[in-house]
């Protein structure tokens, strides 16, 4: 009877393993704060959101990608359209951190601020690593009361 509780102890713990090797050990990639202003330069306003790799191993080929619209987007616009921007961020080590910019026409920021138009700007970072390929992704409005982004939807693929 030991012999028999002990094989079922033995087979918990390996589905224990499991489970958490599959969650636990991969690289977990996600905003560290909001998005920041960062400056004007030749009419565009410059805006940047830290990325940060809160996981256990390094995540390799990190690719930023963003896509604008005065329209509330789907989770997969960008899977889908070819008018997005992307950027190879390269590898990102465990607990280390990047910034990913894009620029905002300051025109369209400005009638924004006025209330003639609407911002969502959607970023979706893609990354690899030895258990396959996950991203996250995220969807904000430009908010002019607060002179930032809120965000409106995200998720983890």
């Amino acid at each position: 009877f030991l012999f028999w509780k002990t094989i079922k102890q033995l087979e918990e713990t390996v589905k224990l393993s499991r489970i958490q090797s599959i969650h636990r050990f991969r690289p977990w990639i996600g905003p560290l704060n909001s998005i920041e202003f960062m400056s004007t330069n030749q009419g565009r306003q410059q805006f940047s959101i830290t990325l940060k790799n809160y996981g256990e191993i390094p995540a390799s080929n990190v690719v930023a990608m963003s896509m604008m619209k005065n329209e509330m987007m789907a989770r997969d616009a960008l899977k889908n359209s070819n008018g997005s921007d992307s950027f190879n961020l390269g590898p990102l080590l465990p607990n280390m951190e990047k910034r990913y910019w894009f620029f905002i026409d300051s025109d369209l920021v400005q009638k924004a601020r006025d209330g003639n138009a609407q911002i969502f700007i959607s970023l979706y970072f893609a990354y690899e690593h030895p258990g396959g390929k996950s991203g996250y992704g995220m969807v904000s409005q430009f908010e002019p009361k607060i002179n930032g982004f809120v965000h409106k939807d995200m998720w983890v693929d």
